[in-house]
Parts: structure tokens; C-alpha cells; sequence
């Protein structure tokens, strides 16, 4: 049974950093992972794409908004994918979910707050 939690949000000052994670079990990242992505929604908005591990082509992508401050990495050895946000602004405020496409099908996380205020 796949399961990917999320930890590491919280409240944090403008300009602040957090680094979240994604542990994942009841998978192999190197046996049918396609893809491992951090998606976030903002009240009242959709949940959006800001950064993604494309497993088959090898290579990381980042939406505009996030693209330069934040950074995907990943630990195999420790089924885990991160998040390191710096330069956090007010509107990063969001939950930030954990997904994962192994052989087609999805799996996502509950999703951690994070918050960006003064």
C-alpha cells in the first residue's frame, strides 16, 4: 500500500525558509516511479504544479512562481522527496501536497500548511 506523508511546514517570516518532506513507503522509487511532484492550493484557489521530478527524461521543473527559490531534491535510499523554499513570500501561504504517479495510477499526501506572515 503506497502512502506519502508530508512534514516540515509551519509558520514562518517573510524572506524565511522551511524544507518540507515527502516519505514515501510501500514503493520503489526506481520501479515504476514516472513521476514525483510538490503541488500547493490556496484557499479559495486550485491546486497547483510548483515543482516535479520527472523520473523517465531525469530532469526537475519548476513553475514560474517558485522557480529560483525553491528547490526539489530526492533520497532514494530514504524513499524521501524534499522541499527547500527559500525567499518565502506572503503568497506561498498554501497547503503543499506530495504526489506521486507510480505505474499510471496517483497517490497524494494529506498535505502540510505552510504560512507566510509577519
Amino acid at each position: 500500500q503506497v502512502q506519502l506523508v508530508e512534514s516540515g511546514g509551519g509558520l514562518v517570516q517573510p524572506g524565511g525558509s522551511l524544507r518540507l518532506s515527502c516519505a514515501g513507503s510501500g514503493f520503489t522509487p526506481s520501479l515504476g516511479l514516472s513521476e514525483w511532484s510538490w503541488y500547493r492550493q490556496a484557499p479559495g484557489k486550485q491546486r497547483d504544479l510548483i515543482a516535479r521530478f520527472d523520473s523517465t527524461a531525469d530532469y526537475f521543473d519548476y513553475s514560474d512562481a517558485v522557480k529560483g527559490r525553491f528547490t526539489i531534491s530526492r533520497d532514494d535510499a530514504k524513499n524521501t522527496l524534499y522541499l527547500q523554499m527559500n525567499g518565502l513570500k506572503p503568497e506561498d501561504t498554501a497547503v503543499y501536497y506530495c504526489k506521486a504517479e507510480i505505474w499510471s495510477l496517483m497517490y497524494w499526501g494529506q498535505g502540510t500548511q505552510v504560512t507566510v506572515s509577519s
